[in-house]
């Protein structure tokens, strides 16, 4: 291995992913000059500011600097403000998120627990003299007020800094307003609590009472001088926190929204605009009943505009429910075998697209997120692309193979295209379909280039991803085989974007053939295909062994030396390989595994597998363990590295250590590598980059590789 390889890990590490220093989190003010973004100085600075560009000239020109408003004082985050940032895998620091108001002229942002707010015109920023920490803050749509979470309450306070006051404050320490529960966060990604009215006189306010959730307690072992952190989890099965939602005015009167909430107790999504009346979407317990509701601010009354039922279940997607500009719900729905677009009753898309996403609605079209559906004439492998979609028919706005996303306003939009052959993501502001600008991007480029191969495998045409080493030969011959799946429900890893594929090329460096398979239950194909897991998870893994096979004869795949490494999911699964199929995979990395079912949340777990008191069983045979031992193990016993972060409170560390103490009472020899201080995300430098080198260690040793 070169040295120039073996510095890909650190690199990787350093530049969290190759993400620092590319912008992201775009906005398009709606008279088209002004496009708000996040981005940091340099492909290893983590620290983003608030950038503003004008699309004319392309010039660029810093709105709020962190270092300057912070005075070169290191940044402090509270503890409700870390789990926030757990709950949407935030990395980065300084300016993570913001807020703006309907013109695009006042962006409002948290700092170091201060609220701030910046004026985009002017590019000056100050902060407001508010109690804190502060979480969320969110400029009003007329750009007068700011409201915001400090300690649990709902507050509000002027944009110049007056008549701060709070609107809704919390009557129990487990009551908070304003705020995203766990299980909204982490499954709805409803990751907010409160909504502007149009009007900007008033707010629609979550109150998550976490009181009937029950308690675990997270400990730090390598510091038995801290008390164990507390952690209201809602495990499969187990009481939800009870989430109610009020309208309030801006001086603080109250009217509770009422609906069927013993029906429909979860909260899934809310959008209020100028198109109608606040609109909710409430979802059945067994997510397979939901109801969008339309709301009377004045009364808190509700009425039905829609039912949706499925007899599996019913997916949420970002950007609906919302109204259309003529009053009609726009909604993504699953309907005669296909995922579409529907505007009122009426569907614009077929079975030739599968939609993921609205990202904009227009007076005239509406801007959409899809993949080739299922009667697609190409198959387009692990691509996404943006389409124009209206009664006249649909237009595709994306060009080239690649991963493409869309932001938008009137007829100006920033698109952002990711490629397989180039590093890196670019964004160009586009009006009408001429790019006006490119937007920079201060990313690093990788060490590495990836080669990757998009390809289907088996007979169900399981789409894959495939690397070989950079430097490989026909005359090679066969290679050890090391498959590198998410695998699952949400996470689709086989998409036509270089840096995708980084981790799995330098794998491929150390000697393997890298194989990615997404499965059925991985998004991106149609319904029936991410449904047919429903009470059996164990299908992810068979698919693996298909997709494996089916590659065999036109990749150098040497069959007998086949390992599995994952992390989540992927962690799973690759347990469940070498529990059950150790006939085809010889050795397992199984990183933060979910292993009991049980000790999952509720949204997540009884989606797939239902209720685990009405069906235990399923629940048995989709786990690695019970508490009778490990689940419908194999006679034979394969190489198994086990790493877990001890922080974790989404996969908690529970699920590693029944395991590991499962396979130490059955008499089978692994390892386990407990990660101190870190959570489901491992973004540490040194852990990052001494977990990939430990992996290939553990991995060669365990297939008889030379160089182990």
């Amino acid at each position: 291995m070169t040295s120039q390889k073996l510095s890909f890990p650190r690199q990787q590490a350093r530049t969290q992913r190759f993400t620092l220093g590319a912008p992201r989190a775009f906005t398009v003010s709606p008279d088209e000059t002004r496009v708000i973004f996040l981005r940091s100085a340099s492909g290893t600075d983590r620290t983003n500011r608030l950038w503003v560009l004008d699309p004319a000239t392309g010039e660029e020109r810093v709105a709020a600097d962190p270092e300057a408003l912070l005075g070169g004082s290191a940044e402090k985050l509270s503890p409700q403000e870390r789990a926030r940032r757990e709950r949407t895998r935030e990395g980065s620091s300084g300016i993570v998120s913001y807020a703006v108001d309907a013109a695009v002229e006042l962006a409002a942002f948290a700092l170091s627990g201060k609220a701030y707010v910046a004026e985009l015109r002017a590019g000056t920023a100050r902060a407001l003299p508010v109690p804190g920490p502060v979480i969320d803050p969110r400029p009003s749509p007329d750009g007068r007020h700011v409201a915001y979470v400090a300690k649990g309450a709902l507050r509000v306070v002027g944009a110049d800094g007056e008549g701060d006051r709070a609107l809704a404050e919390p009557e129990d320490p487990q009551v908070t307003y304003g705020l995203a529960e766990f299980i909204a966060a982490e499954e709805m990604h409803r990751y907010r609590g409160f909504w502007w009215s149009p009007e900007s006189d008033r707010l629609l306010v979550a109150r998550a009472d976490e009181s009937p959730v029950r308690r675990w307690y997270i400990a730090d072992p390598a510091h038995p001088d801290r008390k164990p952190a507390e952690v209201a989890y809602p495990a499969a099965g187990t009481p939800n926190a009870d989430v109610r939602l009020y309208v309030t005015d801006l001086e603080g009167a109250r009217t509770e929204v009422v609906w069927d909430r013993a029906a429909f107790p979860y909260l899934a999504q809310v959008h209020w605009s100028a198109a109608g009346a606040p609109l909710l979407l409430v979802q059945a317990r067994d997510q397979r009943a939901q109801r969008y509701l339309a709301v009377d601010p004045e009364s808190g009354a509700t009425r039905i505009v829609h039912v949706d039922e499925d007899p599996v279940w019913l997916d949420l997607f970002p950007g609906v429910p919302a109204w259309a500009p003529d009053g009609r719900l726009v909604r993504i729905v699953d309907e005669g075998g296909a995922r579409v677009l529907a505007v009122g009753d009426r569907p614009l898309t077929g079975s030739q697209l599968h939609v993921q996403s609205v990202l904009d609605i227009g007076e005239s079209d509406i801007l959409v997120s899809a993949v080739a559906g299922e009667d697609a004439v190409e198959p387009e492998v692990g691509q996404v692309h943006v389409y124009r979609v209206n009664e006249l028919g649909i237009e595709r706005i994306s060009e080239g193979v690649g991963v493409h996303s869309a932001v938008r306003s009137g007829a100006l939009s920033v698109v952002v295209s990711a490629v397989p052959e180039e590093p890196g993501a670019t964004a160009w502001v586009v009006r009408d379909g001429e790019r006006l600008s490119r937007i920079a991007s201060h990313a690093q480029e990788p060490v590495i280039s990836a080669r990757v191969t998009l390809t289907e495998g088996g007979a169900r045409r399981i789409p894959c991803a495939v690397l070989l080493p950079s430097d490989y030969r026909e005359e090679d011959g066969p290679l050890p085989v090391l498959m590198d799946p998410y695998g699952g429900p949400h996470g689709r890893r086989v998409v036509a974007a270089h840096n995708a594929h980084l981790t799995s090329q330098w794998f491929a460096d150390q000697g393997f053939a890298v194989v990615v398979a997404d499965g059925r239950g991985a998004p991106g194909r149609s319904p029936a295909w991410e449904k047919a897991v429903r009470d059996n998870l164990v299908l992810t893994m068979e698919d693996q062994v298909e997709a494996l096979h089916g590659l065999a004869g036109r990749f150098p795949l040497d069959l007998s030396r086949v390992a599995i490494r994952g992390w989540s999911f992927g962690g799973y699964l690759a347990g469940l390989a070498v529990l059950r199929r150790p006939d085809v995979f010889h050795a397992a990395v199984v990183g933060a595994p979910v292993t009991d079912q049980r000790l999952y949340d509720t949204h997540y777990t009884e989606r797939y597998l239902g209720d685990p008191a009405v069906q235990p069983e399923v629940y048995a045979y989709n786990s690695l363990l019970t508490d009778d031992g490990l689940s419908e193990p194999a006679s034979e016993v394969r190489p198994m590295m086990i790493v877990h972060g001890l922080a974790d409170d989404n996969v908690v560390v529970a699920h590693a250590l029944r395991l590991s103490s499962a396979l130490l009472a059955a008499g089978r020899p692994h390892e386990v590598l407990p990660l101190s201080g870190v959570t489901h995300m491992t973004p540490q430098e040194q852990v990052a980059e001494n977990l990939l080198l430990l992996q290939v260690d553990f991995l060669k040793r365990s297939l008889g590789m030379s160089g182990a």
